[in-house]
C-alpha cells in the first residue's frame, strides 16, 4: 500500500533510525578495538550504552503510535560502514592512521543521526505526537553531545596520533598519557656539546707625547705601543715570567733622553701624554702576566 499520510512517513523515519542505530552499535564495537586514545575510548564505550538506550526508545516510539517496531534498511548507515571497511581494506593504513580516519568517520555518523532524529521529530511534532517527540528529543541530545565531544577533541587526538605515524616498523607505538597527550615508546635522545674556544686578547697602547712606551706580550695576549708625539721607543724585554714585550714605534721629532727601565710594573701598552721630552723617568721593571701595562710617563 502506498504511503499517503504523515504517520506513514513517521513509521518510515522510525524504522530507518532503528536500523541505523542497530548497525552503528556494531560499528561502535569495532571502534573499541581500533581506538587507543584512553579519553576517546572511554567516550566510545559510554556511547555504546547510550546507543542501546536509543534503540529502546525507538521501540517505545513505535508503541506510542500503535505500531510494532520494525527496522527498515538505512542505506546511508550502510554506506558509512562500507566507507570505513573499504578504507581499512583498500588503503591498508597503519594503526595510527586508521584511528585518525575513525575520528572523521564517527563524526559523519553522528551528524547523520542528528539529521535523522531532527527530521523524525519534525514529523512527530506536526502530528502532535508528544511522547514520540520527547523520546526522540532525548536521543537527539545524546547524539549532539557525542558530535560535540569529537569536534572538541579531534585536533588534539590527531596531533597525538601524528607523533607515531613516522615510526619505523617494529618500533614501539605511541603511548598515550592520562592527560590526553602522548609520548614515544622508543627512541634515543641525542645531546651535543660544544667546546669553548678562547682566543688571545689584543691590547694596544698609544702614547702621545714624548715618553717611551713598551709593548709587552704575555700568555697569548698581544700589545702594541704606538707614540704619536715624537718620542722614540726602545724594545723592552721582561725575563721574569717568560713574557716578551714588543717595541713601539714613534713618529715625530723629539727624543727621550734616558731610557726607561722596567722594574715592577705590569706589562701592557703604556700611554704617555704630552709633547715634551721625557727625562729619565723610571718605571720599575716590567712584570708580564697576560695583563695590560699601566706605566704612564708624562713629559
Amino acid at each position: 500500500m502506498a504511503a499517503s499520510q504523515l504517520k506513514d512517513l513517521l513509521i518510515h523515519e522510525l524504522g530507518d533510525l532503528l536500523y541505523a542505530e542497530q548497525l552503528i552499535l556494531k560499528m561502535l564495537g569495532t571502534l573499541t578495538r581500533e581506538v587507543k586514545n584512553p579519553e576517546m575510548l572511554a567516550r566510545v564505550q559510554e556511547h555504546i550504552g547510550e546507543t542501546e538506550e536509543q534503540i529502546e526508545r525507538l521501540r517505545r516510539a513505535f508503541e506510542a503510535v500503535g505500531e510494532k517496531a520494525k527496522a527498515e534498511t538505512c542505506e546511508a548507515a550502510v554506506g558509512l560502514k562500507a566507507e570505513h571497511d573499504s578504507f581499512k581494506k583498500d588503503e591498508n593504513p597503519s594503526k595510527q592512521l586508521l584511528e585518525a580516519f575513525d575520528l572523521g568517520n564517527s563524526l559523519r555518523v553522528e551528524h547523520y543521526e542528528i539529521a535523522g532524529y531532527r527530521s523524525a521529530i519534525a514529523v512527530a511534532t506536526a502530528m502532535g505526537e508528544r511522547e514520540v517527540t520527547a523520546l526522540l528529543g532525548e536521543s537527539l541530545r545524546e547524539e549532539e553531545a557525542m558530535a560535540s565531544f569529537i569536534e572538541r577533541n579531534s585536533v588534539r587526538a590527531l596531533k597525538s596520533l601524528s607523533l607515531g605515524m613516522d615510526l619505523a616498523a617494529g618500533e614501539a607505538e605511541v603511548q598515550f598519557t592520562p592527560e590526553g597527550g602522548s609520548s614515544r615508546g622508543s627512541g634515543g635522545s641525542k645531546s651535543s656539546g660544544g667546546g669553548s674556544k678562547s682566543g688571545g686578547s689584543k691590547s694596544g697602547s698609544k702614547s702621545s707625547g714624548g715618553s717611551k712606551s713598551g709593548g709587552s706580550k704575555s700568555g697569548g695576549s698581544k700589545s702594541a705601543g704606538r707614540s704619536s708625539g715624537g718620542s722614540s721607543s726602545t724594545a723592552e724585554r721582561s725575563s721574569g715570567s717568560g713574557s716578551k714585550s714588543g717595541g713601539s714605534k714613534s713618529s715625530g721629532g723629539s727624543k727621550s733622553s734616558g731610557g726607561s727601565k722596567s722594574g715592577g710594573s705590569k706589562s701592557g701598552g703604556s700611554k704617555s701624554s704630552g709633547g715634551s721630552k721625557s727625562g729619565g723617568s723610571k718605571s720599575g721593571g716590567s712584570k708580564s702576566g697576560g695583563s695590560k701595562s699601566g706605566s704612564r710617563s708624562r713629559g
